[in-house]
């Protein structure tokens, strides 16, 4: 039977741990997922108004397979600054990949749009400075809602943030995920409370859910078409397992893992978002045989556990500048 781990967190899985670090006068923040060896990586980039950092050579038939670590970041384009003092702190410790006499290593990224949250942005970007914090936090617990990448998040009119879950599968097999919801679409029911993630909580772990009354209707949740701008939003994800993946195998994972992150978001995708969801395979159990079928499950699995984690980000969070959040609307008292 498959279940949460014992932290219901993306560190359930062996060898991956995770540091937070947030400013909150700026209201921006910044997540390190940060395995204890390289790990194999892969990405899949859907949103229209991307800002990353590395991607390319996460594809196939790219050379370097393995990365030290995945940054996720506010600050839009500001925020890829985080990886440059991720890869700096990495390097002191001799990690990266081996060129010449040194290590270079290699430290993907993606960022979200916190600009317009209300936060003061008058100084400098503080995003270097937050990635330093954020790699010498790292651990096996984290914070979730009004920390790191989701500090400064917002999901649709709602506060957003940082969510995680993870599941154990029958064969040992752990899969974890995280979630920064910063997204363009809504994360409730229009009207109503309850997340269109409910159906997927595990042991209360959304604050305990009310099934939906009526069926959804057919009008995208979506705000005046004269309020939206290209690249404002966006919802990033890592997916860690510790199965032996192969690239191609990760990337499937990561393909699959989308899905659970529209189960929570409606709309996703849009022209206005840059959903990002990585894949972290540490290597240290055996994938099911046949292999096609246990990606498979693996896949589902994460879909399930992203959803889970773009879920725990709403609950978790707190109003922050221009935003309320969803317990502070609909759990007053």
């Amino acid at each position: 039977m498959i279940r949460p781990g014992p932290r219901n967190l993306i560190t359930d899985v062996p060898g991956i741990r995770v540091g937070n670090a947030e400013d909150a006068r700026v209201l921006t923040g910044v997540t390190v997922v940060l395995p204890d060896e390289r790990a194999l990586a892969a990405v899949d980039v859907r949103g229209g108004g991307p800002g990353t950092r590395e991607t390319d050579a996460l594809a196939p038939g790219r050379l370097v397979e393995r990365v030290d670590a995945v940054v996720l970041a506010g600050g839009s384009a500001f925020g890829l600054a985080a990886a440059d003092a991720a890869m700096g702190w990495l390097a002191e410790r001799g990690r990266g990949f081996p060129v010449a006499d040194r290590v270079v290593p290699i430290v993907p990224a993606a960022v979200l749009f916190d600009l317009a949250n209300g936060g003061d942005k008058s100084g400098p970007p503080p995003h270097r400075e937050l990635a330093l914090a954020a790699c010498e936090a790292a651990g096996l617990e984290f914070a979730l809602g009004n920390a790191g990448a989701g500090m400064g998040a917002k999901a649709g009119d709602l506060k957003g943030g940082l969510g995680s879950a993870s599941a154990v599968l029958d064969d040992g097999v752990t899969v974890g995920g995280l979630a920064a919801v910063n997204s363009l679409g809504g994360v409730t029911y229009p009207g109503t409370s309850t997340l269109w993630a409910w159906a997927w909580e595990q042991a209360g772990e959304m604050l305990g859910q009310a099934p939906p009354a009526a069926p959804v209707g057919l009008s995208p949740d979506l705000p005046m078409l004269g309020a939206l701008e290209p690249g404002a939003n966006t919802t990033l994800a890592v997916v860690a397992t510790d199965a032996d993946l192969t690239r191609e195998e990760a990337l499937r994972v990561a393909t699959m893992a989308h899905d659970g992150l529209a189960r929570a978001i409606r709309p996703l995708h849009t022209p206005f978002d840059g959903d990002s969801v990585f894949v972290l395979a540490t290597h240290r159990r055996p994938l099911a045989r046949p292999r096609a079928a246990g990606v498979a499950v693996l896949g589902a699995v994460a879909a399930d556990c992203l959803t889970r984690a773009a879920g725990r980000a709403i609950v978790a969070a707190e109003s922050a500048g221009r935003f309320e959040s969803w317990r502070a609307r609909f759990r007053k008292g």
